[in-house]
């Protein structure tokens, strides 16, 4: 019986330590920081105990907001969707509530993409404002 137990024991040892294999997206070659990622700048390989995006479609299409090392795994906060805003530029603040829409000028303080949170400064009052980047580029303000 304790012969079997200590069996049992170091082969639940051994299927432990074995890594686990796992198709992970990496670069083909250095992606630089704001370049929209095609699926020819990415490959997948096999890499042992890895985590990491799986399928070339998760990543082609975002935007690199590191730079990203052929070969290494890309972490999702390592990529984004593609600004649509730029820093410092200017953009419409758009506050809107039931029937009330309320427009006003605001100056971009980060780069930001679609449905990410960026903040602005109201060009009127320098109040620092937080909003919600929309797909025509405006900032919806809460």
């Amino acid at each position: 019986m304790r012969s079997a137990i200590a069996l049992s024991c170091a082969l639940s040892c051994a299927l432990l330590a074995t890594p686990v294999h796992a198709d992970i997206v990496v670069p083909a070659h250095t992606i630089r920081p704001q370049t929209v990622i095609a699926p020819g700048d990415l490959v997948v390989r096999d890499l042992p105990g890895v985590a990491g995006f799986e399928t070339v479609e998760e990543v082609a299409g975002l935007e690199a907001r590191v730079a990203l090392y052929a070969g290494r795994p890309i972490r999702p906060q390592d990529v984004g969707p593609p600004a649509v805003i730029e820093r410092n530029a200017l953009v419409v603040l758009v506050f809107s509530r039931g029937g009330l829409e309320i427009r006003a000028e605001g100056r971009a303080l980060d780069r930001a993409g679609k449905g990410e949170v960026v903040k602005v400064m109201n060009t009127a009052s320098r109040n620092m404002i937080m909003g919600i980047v929309r797909p025509d580029g405006t900032v919806l303000v809460h």
